[in-house]
């Protein structure tokens, strides 16, 4: 026998027979689950039918007692539709399930025999067909009940020429199951094709799961009737019931992948699988579930600097509900422990951070384990999106997995507490099967006993404290129901919703007030329309980023409340994280992760800093490309629209990589329906998109625009608006792409790196640029793909050298010019200032005078 991966080579020598033999014990006890209860029913036949090697029987055939229907009707799918059916088929066909059906014009109900109480599948099959009375596609809605809980509450019409299958998991805590089937309106009817009620583990759920939102414990899921919404195995292929010991059906996740582009299938023998007691059970999930997984695409991170993306799945869920989702982890792709580690999100909200699943497997390689989050109704939107990205951690290469997922709607409670009288039932039928089970159960207790050996045995990685200055964050700091309003002393209010409880720490004034020298103007980094940013350091040496607000400035509330809301459930590693705030003495201060080499503009122009290489140029703007791709595609249901991209708001940190700062302007995109948001005009003048500014329609492809204008910043070095130059230069923008369209690119390029770029990497930024600043959105890329393109245009800079070895980074392929920006700023004189608004354009016919006054007036409309 082999011993188990997991197992120390070093216990003590007369431990290992014992561990031996305990192993070969827990191998014989894994066997086949056998339901207590199983009854399978082909509604409105005498007929029957075999399934996938299970026989289902006509209910026409049961006990009078178990089908309680006034006014029903056989159904037969067949032409001519007679009631009366052969009396007995075999068929191996799921479209044997379909051929027939109860039809009720009254509240109906089928009543089943339960032999063993505890958690039970129900699964109802539905197919509308044309038959003699009339058709169902059409006369029927209806509701469902069990245990006295609504499976289905709202009237429900099964759609037309597709077999559905709706499942629920509920617990029977009698000897009786009751299904009730309620037409929904007069001239409706009710109708079932066939019904399975089978017994499964109780211990398939337990009774407690984490929270996504808020962080805590969620408790009562054994008692919970739930229905499957998704089945997914990631990594193919469909799984049939047949093929998996509870009879459950998995789809493949192709077709709900965001991007199939940044993830890759993995496969490994099913017989690779180490099942370990006290984790996944067969019973959890089959064998090929764990031994296929869906990976990021190792290929495009390779070819990337700094990868940092996203592979995500969006799934249709009703919204109103609180949902059960069921993630299943198994390391096939890993070569030894310690590799792995990666973040998964749900919806806005990060679940599982730096994750290592082979800390949970003790180090073992192929375990199959599962983790359960509860989302809250009120964070249930109409898409539910998982997301799994790379780990920050610096030691681990970027990837991350995921094996299966399971989304399941908490329908209501069933009952089965310790209340019940059928709970000392229970209760002796468990103490019977103690003395069956003692084995399985000594071998349970030893391994328990090893696993806390091993852990005690291993290296506890000390945990990193906050700050002592720091206060813990409270739910009620920002909220304790619904919202929660914070004043200051000119009694104005923001109001935050409970999506800022992950919002981070609630620092007191005094630490944030040592923390920068008093506010210090000798600390001050930068000044923003929401307030000054002071440099701190907090008494761990912690350095960050102080944004204090303008206390006069209403426009300031908004900034405060939008800023934390937002970034408490954005996670990615090119937006600048939200660290805590401060809602003391009338005070709206947000505090940041510190960026120590500042603002991109601050590295391009109007600074002492040496320029930026073309090599970080183009890194940065990738970094940068990446953080508003994720805002608009994989941070919820909902784009993020940044509304304010700016050189200025895109920071670097020590290692020069790039983040999306300043959320104090972004708002939530369109419903799904709808192709813009109707808003007022906000951002800054430059990079404002001409298409949202005339229309007031935003889109994400106003980002998209804004982020053009970028790039021209980092290709020419200089700003957007520039008034002391002769009128046809005053906008980049308009100046640039002129030039670009007349094929005189060589003439605003940064004179200072020309000779280090070649011409093909820069041929395609000037392209990607240009193609952002089409005028219309429509014609403009998403940002998706200006993320491949400039990931290719570093490609083509990294290029090895050429045959003859003459090619590098520092050769200058671009030959110097006599640049036009450069002749022209030196002879500019002031008086070209008087011409700006005139080659700026009226942009629909507003004086630039009107413009400003525009924007600063239409606060009511964001």
């Amino acid at each position: 026998m082999v011993l188990p991966r997991f197992f120390p080579r070093h216990l003590p020598d007369m431990l290992l027979p014992a561990l031996l033999v305990l192993s070969a014990l827990v191998a014989a006890a894994r066997a086949a689950f056998v339901p207590a209860d199983s009854h399978l029913v082909l509604c409105g036949t005498a007929a029957s039918a075999t399934v996938g090697g299970r026989t289902f029987v006509g209910d026409a055939t049961l006990p009078s007692s178990a089908l309680l229907a006034p006014q029903s009707a056989a159904a037969n799918r067949s032409a001519g539709s007679s009631a009366n059916a052969s009396s007995s088929t075999s068929s191996g066909d799921p479209e044997a399930l379909y051929q027939y059906a109860r039809v009720f014009a009254a509240p109906s109900t089928y009543t089943f025999a339960i032999k063993s109480p505890g958690r039970h599948f129900v699964r109802l099959h539905f197919l509308p067909f044309r038959y003699q009375s009339g058709d169902l596609a059409t006369d029927a809605r209806f509701t469902v009940s069990a245990q006295g809980v609504a499976l289905v509450d709202a009237p429900y019409t099964p759609a037309n020429g597709t077999a559905t299958v709706r499942e629920f998991s509920v617990s029977v805590s009698g000897r009786t199951l009751a299904i009730a089937f309620a037409p929904a309106g007069n001239k409706k009817v009710a109708f079932v094709n066939s019904i399975e009620v089978v017994s499964h583990p109780d211990d398939l759920f337990a009774d407690q799961a984490q929270m996504v939102n808020p962080l805590g414990q969620y408790a009562g899921l054994s008692t919970q009737a739930l229905e499957t919404v998704h089945r997914i195995n990631m990594g193919s292929p469909k799984i049939t019931p047949g093929n998996d010991t509870l009879w459950r059906t998995w789809l493949p996740d192709e077709a709900f992948l965001s991007d199939p582009n940044v993830a890759v299938h993995q496969e490994k023998p099913p017989k690779a699988l180490q099942r370990t007691p006290g984790l996944a059970t067969a019973e959890a999930a089959p064998d090929m579930v764990y031994a296929t997984a869906t990976e990021l695409n190792k290929k495009l991170l390779d070819r990337t600097i700094s990868a940092q993306f996203n592979m995500t799945w969006k799934f249709q869920a009703t919204p109103g509900w609180a949902y059960l989702l069921r993630l299943h982890f198994c390391d096939i792709v890993s070569q030894a422990a310690n590799q792995l580690a990666f973040n998964v999100y749900v919806g806005g909200w990060s679940v599982l951070s730096n994750y290592e699943i082979t800390k949970d497997t003790f180090g073992a390689l192929a375990v199959p384990l599962y983790k359960d989050f509860v989302l809250s109704a009120k964070d249930a939107t109409g898409n539910i999106t998982v997301s799994v990205g790379p780990s920050t951690v610096d030691n681990v290469d970027p990837d991350g997995l995921l094996n299966g997922l399971e989304i399941m709607r908490l329908v209501g409670d069933t009952g089965g507490g310790s209340g019940d009288p059928s709970s000392r039932t229970r209760s002796k039928k468990i103490i019977a099967e103690i003395a069956a089970g003692s084995a399985v159960a000594g071998v349970t207790v030893v391994m328990a006993a090893a696993f806390v050996f091993l852990r005690a045995r291993r290296r506890k990685k000390p945990e990193k404290k906050p700050s002592s200055t720091w206060a813990a964050f409270s739910a009620t700091a920002l909220g304790g129901s619904r919202t929660r309003s914070f004043g200051n002393s000119r009694n104005n209010t923001v109001t935050l919703g409970e999506s800022a409880a992950g919002a981070g720490y609630r620092f007191p004034f005094a630490a944030l007030q040592e923390a920068t020298s008093g506010f210090d103007e000798g600390m001050v980094i930068g000044v923003g329309g929401f307030g000054k940013v002071y440099k701190g350091t907090l008494r761990d040496e912690t350095r960050v980023a102080v944004k204090r607000g303008n206390r006069r400035s209403q426009q300031g509330l908004n900034e405060f409340r939008t800023e934390i809301e937002l970034l408490s459930r954005l996670r990615h590693r090119h937006l600048v994280s939200l660290i805590g705030y401060c809602d003391e003495r009338g005070e709206m201060i947000l505090v940041y992760e510190y960026m120590a080499k500042g603002t991109l503009r601050s590295h391009l122009y109007d600074s002492e800093l040496p320029p930026l290489s073309w090599k970080q140029r183009l890194e940065v703007s990738i970094g940068a490309a990446r953080g508003l791709h994720y805002l608009h595609t994989g941070s919820g249901a909902k784009a993020i629209i940044h509304r304010d991209v700016k050189s200025a708001n895109i920071l670097l940190d020590d290692t020069f990589m790039a983040k999306v700062a300043d959320f104090g302007l972004s708002k939530t995109g369109p419903e799904l329906d709808k192709t813009h948001v109707s808003t007022a005009v906000k951002g800054s003048f430059g990079y404002l998109d001409p298409e949202y500014f005339r229309r007031q329609m935003l889109t994400e492809k106003s980002d998209v625009y804004s982020f053009g204008v970028v790039l021209l910043e980092v290709l020419c070095a200089r700003p957007v608006i520039d008034p002391t130059l002769p009128p046809e230069m005053v906008n980049l923008a308009e100046w640039a792409t002129k030039r670009l369209k007349n094929g005189e690119l060589d003439s605003i390029v940064d004179q200072r790196i020309a000779g280090t770029m070649r011409p093909e990497s820069l041929k395609k930024f000037a392209d990607t640029a240009e193609k952002c600043l089409a005028e219309y959105g429509v014609e403009r890329p998403a940002m998706g793909d200006v993320l491949w393109c400039l990931e290719y245009a570093l490609q083509l800079q990294l290029h090895e050298a050429s045959p003859d070895g003459s090619g590098t980074d520092d050769t200058p392929l671009v030959p110097r010019v006599a640049s036009k920006y450069q002749r022209n700023l030196s002879t500019a004189s002031d008086g070209t200032a008087a011409t700006m608004s005139a080659n700026l354009g009226d942009l629909d016919g507003m004086s630039m005078r009107r413009v400003f006054s525009k924007m600063i007036k239409s606060e009511e409309g964001r």
